[in-house]
């Protein structure tokens, strides 16, 4: 177990380059699963959930052999030895879902503990066993989740919400299914377009990727492939927030801004802007850090929705933001009811938050942080920690960074390299 060992108050300045999207390399590890043949992965970040997922993998007989380049990695799965999923590795990650929709479509059956993952409210896994039903799956639940199924087939869905993983559990059964899928109300975030991306070069039928509606068209088998994952923009979101309130400097490559659009208009409400060059954004130094009302001098709102809307997962992010801008804003999670009980910690720290109820917070800033002891609940709200720890005056020592780096590659070197000062400590 680590620790960090931070101290506030150096801006951060230099080039970082965008690692790869956690959460398209995680369904598309999973879906190595879906052939026979050689997959290689490029672009997987160096993160505690992508090295469960390789566990998982080995364990049910795949091979996972790192590749010459970082983030390279070649996945045979020729025989897959067992249907149950670790117990131990099933716990450690929410992601273990994942690996229904491809062992149901490859060998028909499959046996997974209940899947850990962050605490952020309840996270309903209804939508998974609706879906993979409806494909012609049996599903059981005694204490374990258990899967099987004779034959797939394809058929209309309508999935009961836009779950991300759902639909890519969704997608994964469907490519190896009897005729042809359509699934309405899919989610169509970039990690899901870049899962369909990946299948469609092993042959798949997939089409509509970007939008909610998807057709699939069944295959008899898939081949294998070499594929690169998409940048992070949740990563690079954080870091542009970091540059922010630290009043740094920061230019980050390879950062796919094509995927910050809604990002940038959430950020601009509290004075951020950057510069766009082709895959690269540069973030300069002397932010305004304003918040900018709406019409008539109204108190502005950012709320989180289903992609294309503000990502649910950069509101620890913009809240911690909110706090070192001058003015007043409603911050509003929709989707998770547990994601905005960290702010006590900032309200500790010195933060000027109401938490009005589990889903709005008004924020008036800026305020004042001071160094505190903080414990990471999970991986945004961990990194929102971090970027207050930066900016507060003194030290701060953050616990249980094992929730940060589930998601963020090498955070404590890369932070370091741009002149923060942090220092990932054993604890004890």
């Amino acid at each position: 177990m680590y620790k960090y060992v931070v101290e506030g108050g150096f801006p951060i300045k230099g080039t970082v380059k965008a690692s790869g999207n956690k959460n398209a390399a995680l369904p598309c590890i999973a879906a190595a699963l879906l052939t026979d043949e050689q997959v290689t992965l490029r672009n997987i970040p160096d993160i505690e959930d992508v090295d469960v997922m390789f566990q998982v993998l080995t364990r049910l007989g795949a091979a996972v052999i790192p590749g010459d380049s970082h983030g390279e990695y070649h996945i045979t799965a020729h025989d897959i030895k067992t249907s149950e999923i670790p117990v131990d590795l099933s716990r450690r990650i929410r992601a273990s879902i994942l690996f229904a929709g491809p062992m149901v479509a490859r060998t028909g059956k499959i046996i997974l503990p209940p899947p850990g993952g962050d605490v952020i409210g309840r996270r309903r896994l209804d939508t998974h066993f609706l879906a993979l039903e409806a494909l012609g799956a049996r599903v059981e639940v005694d204490g374990v989740f258990k899967l099987t199924s004779n034959r797939l087939v394809g058929v209309d869905l309508f999935l009961d919400e836009a779950s991300v993983t759902a639909t890519e559990n969704a997608i994964m059964a469907a490519v190896l299914a009897d005729g042809t899928t359509v699934i309405e109300n899919a989610a169509s975030e970039p990690h899901v377009q870049d899962l369909c991306n990946m299948l469609n070069a092993m042959g798949a039928g997939i089409s509509g990727i970007g939008s909610n509606i998807l057709t699939i068209r069944g295959v008899k088998k898939l081949g294998g492939t070499d594929f690169a994952i998409s940048a992070d923009f949740m990563e690079v979101g954080s870091f542009i927030g970091l540059a922010a309130v630290t009043r740094g400097e920061l230019t980050i490559t390879d950062a796919a801004p094509q995927h910050l659009k809604m990002v940038k208009l959430g950020m601009a409400k509290l004075g951020v802007h950057w510069e766009t060059e082709g895959s690269t954004i540069h973030v300069p130094k002397g932010q305004s850090l304003r918040v900018v009302p709406d019409l008539g001098g109204m108190i502005p709102k950012i709320d989180d929705a289903p992609w294309p809307g503000f990502p649910p997962d950069l509101m620890s992010i913009i809240i911690t933001l909110a706090t070192q801008a001058e003015g007043t804003v409603l911050i509003h999670e929709k989707m998770f009811e547990s994601r905005m009980f960290f702010v006590d910690k900032l309200i500790g720290m010195g933060a000027r938050i109401v938490l009005c109820d589990p889903h709005r917070a008004v924020i008036s800033g800026p305020a004042r942080l001071s160094g505190s002891e903080l414990v990471s609940p999970d991986v945004r709200a961990g990194m929102a920690m971090v970027i207050a720890a930066l900016a507060a005056e003194g030290q701060s020592i953050i616990q249980n960074v094992y929730q940060i780096e589930r998601g963020y590659e090498n955070l404590a070197s890369r932070l370091q390299s741009l002149g923060a000062n942090i220092q990932r400590l054993p604890t004890g």
